[in-house]
């Protein structure tokens, strides 16, 4: 019960180590650091990453020893931003499971492979284990359950189509959305935990379109997914005082991310698969796919500033 003394608490479900400190390193850190609880779900443990760092070459397409790294690395970028509660999903039992059927269960990093402009596909060699093939229903009782223990206001996950379309990503957005319904739901098959609870607030990390320029280049047709219409954007989250935090996270994810303290932007700045330089930023959009919107009367534009904004303590 020690968590649920706390009075504010969040929830983000991603797809692979190094997803969470790209899109939302800083609101984690920026709620961490202010007292709330943040919980962090994975749910691969990313065997199929393309790895970036030279000297850990000899990881990649070594599925085992490259997931078994990867996961020091998420456990040493939670300890940057600060966040203690981190689970992967298979590890999450189902009502009535015991631990070595739990244990039994693995959700694989799918691959994938990149289609046109910043879009990824479905590998062509994508495994029986692999995540985007995993029954969506008893991945969502799973995570359903752990909402049940944790009991957080506020989910945050993709949009609907992944970020830029890699087929865990989109799963992961389908599996947290269904997993906020069943969580509600008295009588859900599987879900473990017996007390329903109704998240306030469903979350997706967006791109402003006034903003994707500078990160995906001035080609409309290559941007991906998780750019959308200013309109669409119901909070901003900015913590420059996280900037330090934040790059500290990517760092730990050396054999995914390339990170340099100085470059172009006169900061830190990191760079992924596409080969392109990119500012470390501490600010993180978000649109709204579940509650109501409570924009934020100090700014001139409508918008919130806090995912929890609206949402009334506990009693």
């Amino acid at each position: 019960m020690e968590s649920l003394d706390v009075p504010r608490r969040m929830l983000l479900v991603h797809a692979h180590p190094d997803d969470e400190t790209i899109g939302n390193g800083a609101t984690m850190a920026r709620y961490a650091s202010a007292g709330a609880g943040v919980t962090l779900v994975t749910c691969t443990r990313g065997e199929r990453g393309e790895v970036v760092e030279p000297e850990l070459a000899h990881l990649e397409g070594d599925h085992a020893a490259l997931a078994a790294h990867r996961v020091l690395e998420l456990a040493a970028a939670m300890e940057a931003l600060g966040v203690t509660d981190h689970r992967f999903l298979d590890d999450a039992p189902l009502d009535g499971e015991d631990a070595a059927q739990t244990a039994a269960v693995r959700y694989e990093d799918s691959g994938m492979a990149w289609g046109e402009g910043m879009r990824a596909v479905a590998a062509p060699d994508t495994g029986p284990a692999a995540f985007a093939r995993a029954d969506l229903e008893e991945a969502a009782a799973r995570l359903a359950g752990v909402l049940r223990e944790v009991r957080p206001q506020v989910v945050v996950t993709y949009e609907p189509g992944g970020g830029y379309g890699h087929p865990d990503h989109v799963q992961a957005a389908a599996v947290a959305r269904r997993a906020v319904e069943l969580a509600a739901h008295p009588t859900a098959p599987g879900v473990a935990g017996g007390v329903p609870w109704e998240v306030a607030k469903l979350y997706e990390g967006v791109v402003p379109a006034s903003e994707a320029e500078e990160s995906f280049g001035p080609d409309r047709s290559a941007w991906p997914s998780m750019v959308v219409d200013d309109a669409e954007v119901a909070c901003v989250v900015e913590a420059p005082e996280q900037l330090a935090a934040k790059a500290a996270a990517l760092r730990a994810h050396r054999s995914q991310v390339r990170t340099r303290l100085d470059g172009g932007s006169g900061g830190p700045e990191f760079m992924v698969s596409q080969d392109r330089w990119q500012p470390v930023w501490t600010t993180e959009a978000y649109r709204l796919a579940r509650g109501v919107r409570a924009p934020d009367t100090r700014r001139g534009d409508g918008l919130e500033t806090d995912l929890f904004a609206g949402i009334a303590p506990p009693a």
